[in-house]
């Protein structure tokens, strides 16, 4: 069964060295040296996270580009944006190229680059090649050092520098630090990780993300609101088409799975910025997966190794790997009545491609690249484990959780990358092109 815009029919596709050369529909068979029987499962589009942390370059000690790449494989992830928060922190276009040139030896799937914005780098925004670089990274809160940048003169001038998507990460900091504050002097110095939502609050939250879509009116600027996790965030989104938006919404798995009375059980396995919060919060963003006020699901799969997740709300890493388990538990969901298949399809893989104005990938369509994954559905279930996760961290806050959908191939550029629990690491992704003038 292809799950393809908005339709599900039985099909076979033709996949000629790394394209798509046909789809037949019903009982129509091409004709083809290879045939893979895939009756009873779902061909996808390869998902496409815009939102990951390989931690490569400087912190490979608990991720690199290319285990984290054969997680994503594993996960049915065909192309991968990474962020710029490593060591060097990506900030010019010569550590930009590095990490290019290092993906071009390393990456097992198909990879593009944010640039971060500091206050002191407009002159490398202005210059970035927008048919190459996937879009600009901005901290407005919960920046690793440097990379902070909230003050509206700041704001209106990156705003109308770039040519390419901003992608933002949205808290305001004064509020975070005030409540920090107030909690350790109720608490301690280690508040306990249950008032993480608490400090990193809904009110952060939304001063910021609104603060970031206020300064970007009137300009050219097209931003991408990332990892959304409350309720009231949602009322400044609209559920117009994708194309005709200045602002769109990105929502993760986790956010999506995970409500703040798992802190009790999962502790700070889950602990992330921004923060997982309330019931009700997640329940608005599972609704608006369907409404069209959040136009994208990615991961922000952040890895750390275990000893680093220890502590509480101060020192406890923030961020977590999920990229093997993402795309199942999402049709879990689906199987749950709470999202279609084809929501799943739209919100991985084709919003992905249309927002971000990628070349020939994220739909099956005759002369597209052949990024594609295969699921089945496991009647009884199976429970996640550590012990099966690729990542190099060797952890999965999904441990303990069970699910049905598991992924059996996926294909990059017509290569079979992952299939039955194997990796192929013989062939490399591509460096990914846009469609931007």
């Amino acid at each position: 069964m292809v799950v393809n815009e908005g339709v599900v029919q039985r099909a076979s596709v033709l996949i000629d060295n790394e394209t798509i050369a046909g789809i037949f529909e019903s009982n129509d068979t091409p004709k083809a040296d290879t045939v893979i029987d895939a009756t009873g499962m779902w061909l996808l589009p390869g998902v496409i996270d815009d939102h990951v942390h390989f931690r490569d370059p400087g912190l490979t000690h608990k991720a690199d580009m290319a285990t984290e790449s054969l997680a994503a494989a594993a996960g049915g992830v065909t192309t991968v944006f990474d962020m710029p928060n490593c060591v060097p922190q990506t900030v010019t276009l010569e550590a930009l190229d590095s990490k290019f040139e290092h993906a071009a030896q390393t990456c097992l799937v198909n990879h593009s680059f944010y640039l971060g914005a500091t206050h002191s780098n407009i002159d490398q925004i202005e210059k970035i090649d927008p048919s190459h670089v996937c879009g600009v990274k901005l901290f407005m809160g919960s920046s690793t050092g440097g990379m902070l940048l909230d003050d509206r003169d700041s704001l209106k001038a990156l705003f109308n520098a770039a040519n390419v998507p901003i992608a933002v990460h949205c808290e305001e900091t004064s509020i975070i630090n005030a409540n920090m504050e107030r909690y350790t002097s109720q608490y301690g110095s280690e508040p306990p990780v249950k008032y993480h939502p608490l400090i990193r609050s809904e009110e952060a939250c939304y001063a910021s993300t609104s603060k970031a879509l206020d300064v970007a009116a009137g300009t050219k600027a097209r931003l991408h609101i990332l990892h959304l996790t409350t309720a009231h965030e949602l009322d400044l989104f609209t559920n117009g088409p994708l194309e005709s938006k200045q602002f769109t919404a990105e929502a993760c798995p986790a956010h999506l799975w995970f409500t703040d009375s798992d802190y009790s059980t999962k502790g700070t396995r889950i602990k992330c910025n921004p923060a997982i919060k309330t019931a009700a919060d997640r329940d608005a963003l599972r609704l608006a997966l369907t409404d069209g006020r959040i136009d994208v699901i990615g991961t922000d799969h952040a890895p750390h190794l275990l000893s680093e997740k220890q502590g509480g709300c101060r020192t406890a890493a923030s961020g977590m790997p999920v990229l093997p388990y993402s795309l199942p538990s999402m049709l879990e969901l689906a199987d749950n009545g709470i999202i279609k298949i084809t929501d799943v399809v739209r919100l991985m893989c084709h919003n992905p491609a249309s927002l971000f104005n990628i070349k020939e990938r994220g739909y099956i369509r005759n002369g597209y690249k052949a990024d594609l994954t295969l699921v089945s559905r496991v009647e009884s279930g199976y429970t996640v484990t550590d012990s099966n996760v690729p990542d190099k961290c060797g952890w999965t806050p999904f441990d303990g959780e069970h699910f049905h959908w598991k992924v059996c191939t996926t294909w990059v550029n017509g290569n079979a990358v992952f299939r039955d629990g194997e990796f192929d690491t013989s062939t490399k992704g591509q460096s990914v092109e846009f469609n931007r003038i």
